[in-house]
């Protein structure tokens, strides 16, 4: 039997969610529902184009920049509350890194003429990319100061709960090695990191998988720029980020 085409609601992400009427029937004709699979590259600065904009539902894709030695570093990351590919093709339709999937699932996706034209077409709709847009360059920022001055204990408790915000569940599908290359450091180092948030009783980790057990817990031990970048999607755009679920936290627990 041929692979059954992936079902799910365009309004699942949350700037599509977020528009009125007139305009998300003035996109919807366009849309495509994609499967997005786990290590999948949309784009990278040897494509020559970015051809199509992407909607996320429960996948992430992280946009990392890519050194001549091979190391990466996270610039952005794109989960339901955004968009992607919309920004590098305003001019040149190169991409400005390498867009990888990070969680596998589902999207909605475009091309960017059909994108561009509905946005020529629909003030609310420009202006609704136009927060998104400053909410990510704000959120970048944020990322590159939070990477230059936070520890990496910090760092990696919001990497983990940003991206349990984008997908909705307690247990990811989270290797050691794709965490080192987020965070920019040693597998090694991730290895005693992770160790100590278990031992603390914070996350509980599987074999390719790492689940929140302490989702309060976590928001304590994170830097100051996971409540940051939640605050300024709310000031921008309110309703798009997805919403925190609110977890006890068991006495005594604390990371060392």
């Amino acid at each position: 039997m041929p692979p059954q085409a992936p079902s799910a609601d365009h309004r699942t992400n949350g700037l599509l969610a977020a528009l009125e009427p007139e305009e998300f029937a003035g996109l919807e004709p366009h849309l495509e529902l994609v499967e997005l699979t786990l290590g999948l590259v949309l784009y990278d600065t040897s494509d020559t184009t970015v051809s199509y904009a992407y909607f996320p539902h429960d996948t992430v894709v992280s946009l990392v920049n890519v050194l001549e030695d091979g190391r990466t570093v996270e610039v952005a990351v794109f989960g339901r509350e955004g968009v992607l590919g919309l920004l590098s093709a305003q001019v040149t339709r190169e991409a400005f890194g390498r867009y990888s999937v990070q969680m596998p699932g589902t999207a909605s996706r475009i091309a960017v003429e059909r994108l561009d034209e509905v946005r020529n077409a629909h003030p609310k709709l420009r202006q609704l990319i136009a927060r998104y847009s400053e909410a990510l360059l704000a959120q970048t920022f944020q990322m590159l100061t939070c990477n230059a001055v936070h520890p990496v204990e910090a760092r990696c408790c919001r990497w983990i709960l940003r991206l349990q915000d984008r997908v909705g569940r307690d247990t990811l599908l989270l290797t050691h090695e794709v965490l080192a290359e987020m965070l920019g450091v040693q597998r090694s180092t991730v290895s005693v990191v992770t160790r100590t948030l278990q031992g603390a009783g914070l996350i509980q980790q599987s074999r390719g998988s790492i689940t929140v057990i302490d989702r309060a817990g976590l928001e304590e031990a994170a830097c100051e720029c996971y409540g940051r970048i939640r605050q300024l999607y709310q000031r921008l755009l309110p309703g798009t980020y997805p919403a925190a679920p609110s977890r006890g936290k068991p006495p005594n627990c604390t990371v060392v």
